[in-house]
């Protein structure tokens, strides 16, 4: 119970216009007492307080709540206003002016948005005040409405922060979860794919060949997706991908990417043109997957029955890679959500994937300082990734 009149107390006192509230009424009604408390059947509570009498009251003091008029106000749910106690037939012997001393005095209920009764906001004078005329009734109202939809503003609000801290949490335990889950995962991955290889060395049967290359594929695939959700929850979870800079030799590397997207997809034809000698300042191995996931895309998407090219090259201080394929055109509609995690158009047939491919390319690309561009006209399709000044010194 203590618990909850410290709460109520609280929430008054945390609405930063409820002192301004206190000043406004008590110079517009000439009382040098005013207060907003919380009413319940057991007790009254201050709440906020002005007090130029020496009342004796602070926020979070306690009257006895039967010597007061605002369990009336509780009962009825309306106001008690008083402009003077000596001439008032009904209030002129009532035992709660005797109590405290007082000749005027008002009470207007505080009620919160769903009906519920919170309490009242109130004053008394030991001398008479014009409190009745419309004016002054309206206003005292109107304030007390204010009160009780900050109250409610408040709750809304402190209720919504919960919510999305939870939500937050579970987030991030979920994505904490993904990220080990993905670093487990590789080692069975590795044991997997060095299986693959040592089958093929040690039994090179020409049946069971087709057979141990499907493991191998699949086990590069499968380490692929994990790689790309590792990826994925360090972005979202605030660390970002992790980047390596340093002068390298890129050349090779790329074209290592184009000789194993081959052998993953032996059916298709894939054009290289990579510049010799390209030395950047980049992370040659994000580089290399910012490659292979656009090499991939194109593969999957494009037309099955046309060539898909690469070109890699230095313009100027600029670095200019591009994966280009042919195809249905991509609207407008589509390029606009291609590098959202997760996100596939509908009218894109391939299923291979998490959705976080071209996510990825995204966040290397810009880790880098570097830009991707996608345009798509008259069949082709083009991803351009441009960093600049980063020749290798």
């Amino acid at each position: 119970m203590e618990q909850d009149l410290l709460k109520r107390v609280e929430e008054i006192q945390a609405i930063s216009a409820v002192p301004k509230i206190l000043e406004t009424v008590a110079a517009m009604t000439g009382l040098r007492f005013v207060c907003i408390a919380h009413v319940t059947d057991e007790s009254w509570t201050a709440c906020a307080v002005l007090d130029k009498l020496d009342f004796g009251l602070q926020p979070g003091g306690e009257l006895d709540v039967t010597t007061t008029l605002c369990e009336e106000v509780r009962d009825c749910g309306r106001a008690v206003i008083i402009d003077s106690v000596h001439d008032s037939d009904q209030y002129r012997e009532h035992h709660t002016p005797r109590i405290y001393g007082f000749q005027s005095y008002f009470s207007i209920p505080i009620f919160r948005s769903d009906g519920q009764y919170f309490g009242t906001l109130c004053g008394l004078d030991p001398e008479p005040a014009r409190l009745s005329d419309s004016v002054t009734v309206s206003t005292m109202h109107l304030f007390a409405e204010l009160v009780s939809k900050q109250l409610d503003a408040d709750n809304k609000l402190v209720t919504a922060r919960a919510d999305l801290l939870t939500e937050r949490e579970t987030a991030e335990l979920r994505e904490q979860f993904i990220a080990v889950l993905g670093h487990d995962l590789r080692t069975p991955l590795g044991s997997i794919l060095l299986g693959t290889e040592v089958l093929a060395l040690k039994h090179p049967d020409p049946d069971t060949r087709p057979v141990v290359e499907r493991i191998r594929r699949s086990a590069v695939r499968m380490a692929s997706l994990v790689d790309d959700v590792v990826d994925f929850t360090r972005g979202r979870m605030g660390t970002g991908i992790v980047m390596t800079m340093r002068d390298a030799a890129v050349d090779l590397t790329l074209e290592q990417v184009v000789d194993e997207m081959r052998g993953l997809y032996p059916q298709r034809v894939i054009e290289a043109a990579i510049a010799p000698g390209l030395h950047l300042h980049c992370d040659p191995e994000r580089i290399a997957q910012l490659l292979s996931n656009l090499l991939k895309n194109a593969l999957v998407h494009g037309s099955a029955h046309t060539p898909v090219s690469v070109s890699a090259s230095l313009a100027g201080r600029e670095f200019v890679l591009s994966v280009m394929n042919e195809g249905d055109e991509l609207p407008q509609s589509v390029i606009a959500h291609l590098f959202k995690p997760y996100w596939r158009a509908a009218s894109r047939s391939g299923s291979e994937g998490l959705g976080l491919g071209l996510y990825i390319v995204d966040q290397i690309a810009r880790a880098h300082g570097g830009t991707i561009e996608v345009s798509s006209n008259g069949g082709t399709t083009a991803f351009v990734f441009r960093m600049a000044d980063c020749v290798a010194a």
